[in-house]
C-alpha cells in the first residue's frame, strides 16, 4: 500500500487597515448597523466610477517588500467576474496580470528547524459583502450586509511548500505576525480581519508529480484549518486507497458534522474572465516610492527579538515567546515602561497574561488588566508587599472583577506580613501542631522542613513573607 504526502498552499486574505475604502471614501470601521457605510460605488449602481485609495497600495507594497517579492514598475486591476448575492458589481476589482508583489518568500520555524515558503504573488482587490443567515428554524432566506463591500483586501497566494498541519500553523501564526508587525492590517479573525482558503492534496512519497488539488474556502481560524487539514487528509487517503479519484472542487468546512463538504466542481482552474478594469489606470511604483516605503519598515519580529535578548538581557526562549505577536511584544515593552524589571515581568507575561489571553481568546489590548496594573503587581513583590502566591490571587481577581489591583490588596486586606514578631507567633503554632514532620526533620527528613513552610503559609492566609518564615523556622529547628 503507497504512503502519502500532504501537499499544501494557501490563498490568505487580510483587509488592509485604511480608515476608507479602497475606491471610494465610505468607512471601513467594523459593527456598524448593516448598509450604513455604503455609496453609488460600493453599491454598485450604473455610471460611477471608482477612484484609487493611496493608502491601500502603499500598504499592499510595503507588505510585498517585507515578505521579500519582487515589486514591478507597474500594477494593473483587472475584472474578476462571478456572481454572488453579496457582490453588488456581479465581478470584482482586483490583480490578475500585473499584481503588486511577485514571488518572495517568508521563513518559518517547525520544531526547531526553519524552513523557506515561498510567495507567488501578492495582490490587492476589493471585499465582497456579508451574508447573514438567520438562526430561526425553518427560515429559507439570508440577508446582505454590504458594510464591507469594496473594503481594501490584500490576498497573499503562496507555492505549495507546506507538508505537513505543523507546518502550515507555523506558516499562518508567520504571516499574521509579519502583517501585524508592518501595521499594514490587524488581523483580527473574529472580525474576519484575516482569512484563510486552503489549497491541499495528496501524493505519493518520494513522488514530484503533484496530485489533484482540493480548496477549502472561508476559514475564520487556524483552528478550523488545522481541522480541515487533518480531515481532508484522512478522506483523500481513503479515497485513494480504494483506488478513487479525487476530484479538483471547492469545498467548505461543515462545523457541525466537523467535516468538509463539496460546494462546486472546478475542473478549470480559471473560469472568472479577467480582463482589464477599462475604469482604472495603471499604477506606477517608481523608485522615490519604493525607497520611501523600504525604509519606513517599523522593527520586525527578528529584530525585536534580538533586542530583547541584548538590549534586556532574556534568555532566547523569552525572546521568542514575547515577540511571537505585535501585540504581545508592546504589551510587554509598556508593563516595562512602568516597571523597569526585564526578566520579572517576562516570567509574568509568559504564564499568567498568555495564559488568560489564550483561555479568553482576546488580543493583549482587550484584557482587563493593563500594563500599567501588571508593572504594579510585579513592584508590589519586589518590595516585599505582598508574596507571590497572594499575588497570583490579585492577579485572579483582577480578571475576575476588572478592578484595580491596588484597591483588591487594600480592601481584602493581602499587604504581606513583615513583622517578626507575628511570624514568629504562627511559626510556633505551626511546631506545635505539626509533631510528625518535626520528628521527620529530626531524624534527618530535611526536606520536610518545607511542609512545615507551607502550614505556617496557611496560617497567615498567605500574607506572611515567605524568606522570613524560612528564617525563623531555620533558628527556631536549629538548623
Amino acid at each position: 500500500m503507497a504512503n502519502y504526502e500532504v501537499v499544501i498552499g494557501f490563498e490568505v486574505h487580510t483587509e488592509l487597515r485604511t480608515e476608507t475604502k479602497v475606491f471610494c471614501g465610505c468607512s471601513t470601521e467594523f459593527g456598524a448597523p448593516p448598509n450604513t457605510h455604503v455609496c453609488p460605488i460600493c453599491l454598485g449602481m450604473p455610471g460611477v466610477l471608482p477612484v484609487l485609495n493611496k493608502k491601500a497600495v502603499e500598504f499592499a507594497i510595503r507588505t510585498s517588500i517585507a515578505l521579500n517579492c519582487d515589486v514591478p514598475k507597474t500594477c494593473k486591476f483587472d475584472r474578476k467576474n462571478y456572481y454572488y448575492p453579496d457582490l453588488p458589481k456581479n465581478y470584482q476589482i482586483s490583480q490578475q496580470y500585473a499584481c503588486v508583489g511577485t514571488g518572495g518568500w517568508i521563513d518559518i520555524e517547525v520544531n526547531g528547524t526553519q524552513k523557506r515558503v515561498r510567495m507567488n504573488n501578492v495582490h490587492l482587490e476589493e471585499d465582497a459583502g456579508k451574508l447573514v443567515h438567520s438562526d430561526n428554524p425553518g427560515c429559507d432566506y439570508s440577508l446582505v450586509d454590504l458594510n464591507r463591500a469594496g473594503t481594501p483586501l490584500l490576498e497573499i497566494v503562496s507555492e505549495p511548500d507546506l507538508r505537513s498541519a505543523d507546518e502550515a500553523l507555523a506558516y499562518m501564526n508567520a504571516l499574521k505576525n509579519l502583517l501585524e508587525y508592518i501595521e499594514v492590517s490587524d488581523c483580527k479573525m473574529q472580525e474576519g480581519r484575516l482569512r484563510f482558503e486552503l489549497n491541499i492534496s495528496l501524493r505519493e512519497e518520494g513522488s514530484d508529480k503533484f496530485g489533484t488539488k482540493v480548496e477549502i474556502k472561508n476559514l475564520n481560524s487556524m483552528r478550523t484549518v488545522l481541522k480541515c487539514i487533518d480531515y481532508e487528509t484522512r478522506r483523500q487517503t481513503e479515497v485513494l486507497t480504494s483506488g478513487g479519484r479525487v476530484y479538483q472542487e471547492t469545498r467548505l468546512w461543515d462545523d457541525v458534522k466537523m467535516c468538509t463538504r463539496a460546494m462546486r466542481s472546478k475542473e478549470v482552474a480559471n473560469d472568472y474572465r479577467y480582463f482589464p478594469d477599462p475604469d482604472l489606470v495603471e499604477v506606477e511604483i517608481n523608485d522615490e516610492l519604493r525607497e520611501r516605503i523600504t525604509n519606513s519598515l517599523p522593527e520586525l519580529q527578528r529584530e525585536k527579538c534580538k533586542r530583547f535578548q541584548d538590549e534586556l538581557g532574556l534568555p532566547e526562549y523569552d525572546a521568542k515567546v514575547l515577540t511571537a505577536s505585535k501585540k504581545v511584544a508592546n504589551y510587554y515593552e509598556k508593563t516595562l515602561a512602568c516597571y523597569n524589571q526585564p526578566k520579572a515581568i517576562s516570567n509574568w507575561m509568559m504564564t499568567e497574561v498568555l495564559r488568560e489571553l489564550n483561555a479568553q481568546e482576546i488580543e493583549p489590548e482587550d484584557f482587563v488588566l493593563k500594563p500599567e496594573g501588571l508593572a504594579k503587581i510585579v513592584s508590589l513583590i519586589d518590595e516585599g508587599k505582598i508574596s507571590g502566591k497572594i499575588a497570583k490571587v490579585v492577579f485572579s481577581k483582577v480578571v475576575e472583577t476588572g478592578k484595580d489591583p491596588l484597591e483588591i490588596i487594600e480592601k481584602e486586606g493581602l499587604i504581606q506580613v513583615n513583622d517578626s514578631s507575628e511570624v514568629e507567633k504562627w511559626v510556633d503554632e505551626a511546631i506545635q501542631e505539626n509533631p510528625d514532620i518535626i520528628a521527620k526533620i529530626a531524624a534527618g527528613q530535611t526536606k520536610s522542613k518545607q511542609a512545615l513552610v507551607g502550614q505556617v503559609m496557611k496560617k497567615s492566609c498567605g500574607k506572611a513573607n515567605p524568606k522570613m518564615v524560612n528564617e525563623v523556622l531555620l533558628k527556631k529547628l536549629g538548623m
